[in-house]
């Protein structure tokens, strides 16, 4: 697979009539002087000087990128209260990995939320993989004024193996109930590590000890995209036909809707609209509300 050939053409996204204006207005954006960067549950970044017109320019541009699902940020006055809290999943994963002077992967990033508070670890390099151009556009957005060194791939989980170099570590959270086929996913972000290198990722489950799956007919939670939702035994026997020797359970967590909800920043609806409103253990399909199970798998040394 050429990756150069593959770059090019989705840089041409970028150009398309719902981008670019996104990219215009980011080209325009102030550069105040930073007075100080947190990386913590909200990441946020605040300057020595700026004028109400900047101010009013950084708010105009935040808007044009909705609907932002992660976060939150806050760029100065531009408090971007995102869907998700983000920060619930970073910090329950967080005790269960180490990136100092590793060579780190995002599968399906979304705008680097998570990327931006890894800096904090000091890893060897950062690289995100997401096809979306919007959610590029907010990562460009949120590192215009953060200035890191994140690489940001407009690729997919499916070109993790044909990548330049192999990773110490991939994340692939929320990303493998979007995909069909979840061992050759698996496969593919097996291949994409070095060995021993360990993969931490996250995905819809439901409770059982057989080894068996949730196959949706059409939607699940009103999502169009969700292929099958295992046990967490089926979980397992998907990681080590894929070539992963270990696995272990991190946590098993319900989704709460005050962690995933609607805002002023999504002008669409969340995980309460997607619940059945006479009981919040099914959704309105009548599946068994999300869940998800957190697991490390390491690859054969």
């Amino acid at each position: 697979m050429d990756l150069g050939q593959l770059r090019q053409e989705r840089q041409k996204w970028l150009t398309w009539k719902n981008i670019a204006p996104l990219q215009e207005a980011i080209a325009s954006l102030p550069d105040p002087d930073i007075e100080t960067i947190r990386l913590d549950d909200v990441v946020e970044i605040d300057f020595k000087s700026i004028t109400p017109e900047e101010e009013a320019q950084i708010l105009r541009t935040a808007e044009l990128m909705k609907p932002w699902r992660k976060g939150p940020f806050r760029i100065s006055q531009t408090f971007i209260d995102s869907e998700w809290k983000s920060f619930v999943k970073y910090n329950l994963i967080a005790p269960h990995f180490d990136l100092k002077d590793k060579v780190v992967g995002d599968i399906g990033c979304n705008n680097a939320y998570y990327l931006f508070r890894m800096q904090q670890q000091e890893p060897r390099k950062l690289v995100g993989f997401d096809p979306s151009a919007l959610t590029y556009s907010q990562f460009q957005f949120i590192n215009h004024f953060l200035k890191s060194e994140i690489v940001y791939e407009l690729l997919g989980v499916e070109h993790v193996e044909f990548y330049e170099h192999r990773f110490d570590l991939l994340f692939c959270l929320g990303v493998l109930y979007h995909r069909s086929d979840p061992v050759a996913t698996l496969k593919s972000l097996c291949r994409g590590l070095e060995k021993g290198g360990e993969l931490i990722l996250d995905t819809f489950m439901i409770d059982g000890e057989e080894e068996t799956c949730l196959t949706p007919r059409e939607r699940y939670s009103k999502i169009p995209n969700i292929y099958f939702i295992p046990t967490v035994n089926a979980l397992k026997n998907w990681c080590f036909r894929a070539g992963f020797e270990y696995v272990e359970v991190l946590a098993i967590k319900k989704t709460e809707l005050d962690e995933q909800r609607k805002t002023a920043w999504i002008d669409s609806q969340s995980l309460n609209d997607f619940l059945d409103p006479g009981d919040e253990s099914r959704t309105v399909e009548g599946y068994p509300a999300p869940k998800r199970v957190y697991i490390k798998a390491i690859k054969k040394s």
